[in-house]
């Protein structure tokens, strides 16, 4: 009997795990994937500016895999048949944004956290006494504590707040203070839990990581990030059901009901299983008719609000010869990243091509400084990057705004646990998986990779029933 999984959420974890079905399950096996809103692709979304190509979301993705292999990504993107679109950044340092110069980021950090306080240069100061062995190990077996918790007690404030935090608020939109070790650097939470040093614990992940010489640490698609949603819809062979949303899930004996559409005109569909991959709040309110346990391990999940302004400069404006910089939260601005997107990505560069800049707006906690329109926020990015760059800039030719409303997960101390009890609770409704970044981690590697796995676990269901 042909069986139907349906994929709830159209991001590229859904998308993930809608190939792998089509590419394990029966021949006849019927995936739908149903997106509330009217596009694929979540955070992925290619854009332009005066011609030139500007990712709106997610610029890149890691190229490895901690045990050396190719990241879930990269070898997503080969499986869509865009192995020759990928391309690496110039091999040129970023910096950091320190009282109105830009200094170079330190070398030997793990995310941003020194193996070598030596390295740190005009950077930051650590404290007296910094990192002594107190003759146990740095974290307690199972435990998890915030990286700055961990930062400060180990190097002193200034490392926390003009390295660590900033490099973090780069992926996370976060405060170091406030976000999980085990989650954030799960590399360093093993050692920690070894080594009696801040220092020999960063060393020792360092080393447990394998690195394939010559191999780039990020690539992005000649084509656009977005290259990799339109490939996966189609090799994923699904019908795709945009603009209908998802309003509850029931069990039945046979399968799961959805109760799909606006109020007044509701529809159901019965399938056999549902990848759920959609962000925490959403989840929760359709597990919450299934499982309240789930629903509130599920529900605790916070996100911060971020935007993204992106400049095309005229052509021979000069910028740093950096690939951009990141802003510690200390500075006060609303800037926290810039990148020097046509340094940074030849492919993307032409001689007599404009100068494309794209910063990042906004922290976890600083919400309500995103609430002006576009151009408040387009005049405070411009005036604050050429403050921050340390030059005058010429008016830039054309310019754009993109918000990302609660866009990032903000991963508490103690997520993975929280994840755990979910997916426990999970295990007395087969058929019911999770995806996606509110449980796995944010980055397309961990997106593909959590979608890939969900799709798994529904396919070992259905080879069960």
């Amino acid at each position: 009997m042909r069986k139907r999984v349906a994929v709830i959420g159209g991001g590229i974890a859904g998308l993930a795990a809608a190939v792998r079905l089509r590419d394990r399950a029966p021949a006849d096996t019927e995936i739908i994937v149903y997106e509330q809103s009217g596009r694929l692709g979540g955070k992925l979304r290619t854009g332009e500016i005066a011609g030139t190509q500007v990712e709106r979301g997610a610029e890149s993705m890691l190229m490895g895999s901690p045990d050396g292999g190719e990241s879930a990504a990269v070898a997503f993107a080969r499986r869509l048949g865009l192995g020759d679109q990928l391309v690496h950044p110039a091999a040129i340092p970023a910096a950091l944004a320190i009282g109105g110069a830009l200094e170079r980021v330190p070398g030997g950090t793990l995310v941003g956290v020194p193996g070598d306080l030596s390295l740190l240069g005009n950077v930051a100061q650590p404290a007296a006494e910094a990192d002594r062995d107190e003759g146990r190990p740095l974290l307690a077996p199972g435990a998890d504590v915030a990286v700055g918790e961990l930062v400060r007690a180990r190097y002193g404030d200034q490392v926390a707040d003009r390295l660590v935090d900033p490099m973090l608020g780069g992926v996370y939109a976060g405060r170091a203070d406030r976000l999980s070790l085990a989650t954030t650097m799960p590399a360093l939470a093993r050692t920690a839990r070894v080594e009696h040093t801040l220092q020999g614990a960063v060393r020792a992940a360092q080393r447990a990581s394998v690195r394939v010489p010559g191999r780039p640490i990020f690539a992005a698609l000649e084509g656009g990030m977005s290259s990799l949603i339109g490939a996966a819809a189609k090799a994923s062979g699904a019908r795709i059901s945009l603009g209908l949303p998802v309003r509850e899930l029931t069990r039945t004996p046979h399968g799961w009901r959805l109760l799909l559409g606006p109020v007044p005109e509701p529809q159901v569909d019965d399938v056999d299983a549902i990848v759920l991959a959609v962000p925490a709040r959403p989840a929760a309110r359709l597990l919450a008719g299934v499982d309240l346990t789930a629903a509130a391990e599920v529900e605790t999940l916070d996100y911060a609000s971020v935007a993204l302004a992106a400049f095309a400069f005229p052509a021979g404006t000069e910028l740093p010869g950096l690939s951009g910089f990141l802003v510690p939260p200390s500075e006060g601005t609303l800037v926290k990243a810039a990148t020097f997107f046509t340094s940074k990505w030849p492919h993307l560069a032409r001689e007599d091509g404009p100068v494309v800049v794209r910063v990042s707006l906004g922290r976890a906690g600083e919400e309500e400084r995103l609430r002006y329109d576009d151009a408040v926020l387009a005049a405070t990015a411009r005036t604050e990057l050429a403050r921050l760059a340390g030059r005058e800039l010429p008016a830039p030719i054309a310019g754009w705004v993109q918000r990302w409303g609660g866009g990032l997960p903000q991963y508490a101390p103690g997520h993975l646990d929280r994840v755990a009890l979910a997916r426990a609770a999970l295990t007395e409704h087969p058929g019911l998986t999770l995806a996606g970044a509110a449980y796995d981690g944010v980055g397309v590697p961990a997106c593909v990779a959590s979608g890939e796995k969900a799709a798994d676990d529904v396919l070992k269901h259905l080879e069960e029933r």
